[in-house]
């Protein structure tokens, strides 16, 4: 009963959404391709309908836009029921049916960074044949080794004498570092080999408490479909036949299974066709399916997410069989197939839409980042998170910065959260305002490329053949200074936010940091100023919404709270982070105020975890502001930082000061606080920094590597916020930078 309990909470929650609106030219509907993901790609090969598919096709789950890619190299022939799997930037096709009856056993490899195929010519195993060519075979990945097992060979040599035999051999094939292979080898096997099929499903899984890899063997066909588990320890090359608890699904054969988490999700394929109907005795012995099942790796035990014979259920896709399927975070995408319904022999009705289904809430955000602040606004971010369809921005005021009564929030701004192919509003009633990606205003000089000018940018583009790669970039962060003396040290106190990177954008983030700035490396006292008073509500603070946001930044100007008397009072779906739209009031943000700010991502299963608190503070009139547009350059012994003149309301600017990030072993790590070192004082609006002051420099490693620099001005009236900027490194070991890789252009990164 607990089980049968368990699953019926599983189908309630899980909620399969279909993608609508996608741009760039989609690929026709087919069966047998295969696909992989990379990053947040996922990338499509082969298959057929009206003949066998050659192009590689690729779909951006972000922006939903597919794309094809310019290829080059030894393009390979099209292919079905192909072995495809993907090792980091790097794609191997092994197999697979070129034109009816006619086989392949060629490997080929893609190098998704450089959209480049080569044909590989692996060496033959020692103690035996290689591979002979087949359809409908497994080929998985776990470490340097892929594992080929089964298929269904041609033994006619007239294709159009098809004669069919199912295999049951295992081969692994050992991978070379970055490209290439070695050769194929046969394993000695022990325990008792699963019975010879094609078109079955394979994975790899370790559990986390014996971390044994083993591969899992669901199914296939063998003359008849089938329903068997196979287990074979890696490590030990031993055959297992696994027993499992719970409904196991119906025999099936070109169905889909991906692993997330310790959880094996498998959908749709062929199953016998057990009720009664007018079809003829061969054709209703199967049919396609979309059930929905999947096997806890750890326990063995099967769940139904949805059951067999359950094609009217609304917001479900079609069945299907032969279709793709990947993983994506926690996010599972299925694309085509065909449903069952045959044309001719080479024609199969196919399925043409693209579904996919979250099965974990979101994880949690990075705590909220300060791109700029003004005297009435914040322009913050955070880290983006893949596959989720909103964030959920909330504050919590100072007491004193709501004496002043709100106004009614206008219906305009207290929109539901509309259903755009993504969110549903019965899902998500919401009393935000829902910001599209043209909502995040970005200020002048902030979305600027603050890198290396020798750097390329090397990541693939869907209307381009660039490659897929990691850019080299730069964070910039705005820290609050506090005023010094005319001539003195520049003091900066507050609390260091962890930094967060983005993929193309190179932002800036405004921030009050824990650390002091003195010309040689200091003893430091830790300041613990003063705090102002957070807005309780029963003994907790008192979170007001700002809005629901489409992307990873936001500009905030104001926020939403419940009129008085009301505070507690929450949405008719009883979640106690959306509340009831029409008692809000709407607060504007005022100067020199403090505010806590905190972030949940939105995905098809809820609101996730709140990050961290961030806390900044509104400026007060009449400072200058932050420098923007920096950039750094390389040369042969140092490097050139340059930035534009901030605006400053009360007159000149009177000085510029530029500081560096130093190693130090004064102040715990735990307490995350960085030493700054003046390397830079004067009117002008660059600095140089040498090899001597560059060997002091610290690396900063709370997300990718890089050396920090920070760049203020003062007017008359003191120092305003400073530009925090972080020159990302990538590549090599942390504890191999010396200031020779660094002048010399050599990138570093995080030691394992």
């Amino acid at each position: 009963m607990a089980a049968a309990a368990a699953a019926v909470a599983a189908q309630q929650q899980l909620h399969w959404r279909r993608v609508s609106s996608s741009t760039g030219p989609v690929p026709r509907s087919r069966h047998g391709h295969r696909a992989v993901a990379i990053r947040e790609l996922m990338i499509i090969f082969g298959g057929g309908n009206e003949g066998i598919a050659e192009e590689l096709h690729v779909y951006n789950t972000v922006t939903n836009q597919w794309f094809l890619p310019a290829v080059r190299g030894d393009i390979p022939p099209g292919s079905a029921a192909h072995g495809f799997v993907c090792d980091g930037t790097r794609i191997l096709v092994f197999g697979g049916m070129v034109e009816y009856g006619r086989y392949s056993n060629e490997l080929y490899e893609l190098q998704a960074s450089r959209w480049l195929w080569k044909k590989l010519k692996p060496q033959a195993p020692s103690n035996g044949s290689p591979p002979c060519p087949r359809l409908g075979h497994s080929l998985s990945l776990h470490g340097n080794k892929c594992y080929l097992f089964g298929g269904l060979a041609n033994e006619s040599e007239d294709t159009n004498n098809n004669i069919p035999r199912y295999l049951n051999d295992f081969y692994e094939l050992e991978l070379c570092p970055g490209t290439g292979v070695v050769g194929w080898n046969l394993p000695l096997m022990k325990g008792t080999l699963p019975s010879p099929r094609e078109s079955h499903s394979a994975v790899v899984y370790s559990r986390k408490d014996t971390r044994k890899p083993k591969l899992y063997i669901f199914g296939g066909m063998s003359g008849s479909r089938l329903d068997d588990l196979w287990e074979l320890d890696i490590e030990t090359m031993t055959w297992t036949s696994s027993e499992v608890k719970g409904p196991v699904p119906l025999p099936r054969s070109l169905h889909t299974a991906n692993v997330i988490g310790n959880k094996m999700y498998v959908f749709g394929g062929w199953t016998p066709h057990t009720i009664q109907s007018d079809l003829s005795p061969q054709e209703s012995q199967w049919k396609c399916t979309n059930s929905f099942s999947y096997l806890d790796l750890d326990t063995h035990e099967w769940t139904t997410l949805s059951p067999d014979y359950a094609e009217d259920k609304k917001n479900w896709p079609r069945p299907r069989a032969g279709h793709c399927a990947v993983t994506i975070g926690k996010r599972l995408y299925i694309w085509s197939g065909r449903d069952g319904y045959k044309k001719a022999w080479n024609y199969q009705v196919c399925c043409k839409d693209l579904w996919y289904i979250d099965t974990e809430k979101p994880p949690t955000p990075s705590q909220v980042q300060l791109v700029r602040a003004t005297t009435n606004s914040f322009h913050v971010k955070w880290n983006e998170i893949p596959t989720v369809e909103g964030y959920l921005l909330q504050l919590n005021p100072e007491a004193a910065t709501l004496a002043a009564t709100g106004t009614p929030a206008p219906i305009s701004e207290i929109s539901a959260l509309r259903s755009q192919g993504s969110i549903s509003p019965a899902e998500h009633p919401s009393p935000l305002h829902v910001l599209q990606g043209n909502d995040s205003h970005v200020f002048p000089g902030l979305g600027v490329d603050i890198c290396d000018q020798n750097s390329q940018n090397n990541l693939a583009a869907p209307n381009s053949s660039d490659a897929i790669a990691d850019q080299v970039i730069v964070d910039t962060k705005v820290t609050t200074e506090k005023q010094a003396p005319s001539g003195g040290a520049v003091e900066l106190n507050g609390k260091l936010q962890e930094s967060v990177e983005t993929k193309s954008v190179v932002a800036a983030s405004t921030e009050k940091c824990t650390s002091q700035t003195k010309n040689t490396v200091p003893k430091l006292p830790i300041s613990n100023p003063s705090k102002p008073t957070a807005m309780v509500k029963n003994g907790q603070k008192l979170w007001c919404d700002v809005g629901i946001f489409q992307t990873n930044s936001a500009v905030v100007t104001h926020f939403f709270l419940l009129s008085d008397g009301k505070q507690g009072t929450s949405s008719k779906i009883g979640d106690p982070d959306i509340t009831d739209c029409t008692l809000l009031k709407k607060h504007e943000l005022l100067p020199g105020s403090s505010y806590r700010f905190r972030v949940a991502a939105i995905n098809g299963l809820g609101i996730g975890p709140f990050s961290k608190i961030g806390e900044f503070k509104t400026c007060i009139p009449g400072f200058p502001g932050a420098p923007s547009s920096v950039k750094i350059t390389k040369t042969a012994d140092c490097i050139h930082i340059s930035w534009e003149t901030p605006s400053s309301p009360t007159g000149n600017i009177l000085e510029y000061s530029a500081y560096l990030a130093i190693r130090t072993a004064q102040l715990p790590e735990a307490l995350n606080q960085l030493v700054f070192m003046k390397i830079y004082c004067g009117l002008q609006t660059s600095c140089t920094v040498t090899a001597t002051q560059l060997a002091n420099a610290h690396v900063d490693c709370t997300s990718r590597p890089a050396v920090v620099f920070r760049i203020s001005a003062k007017n008359e009236k003191g120092y305003g916020p400073a530009t925090q900027v972080r020159w990302l490194q990538g590549f090599m070991k942390v504890h191999q930078l010396s200031i020779t890789c660094i002048l010399r252009g050599q990138k570093i990164c995080a030691s394992d």
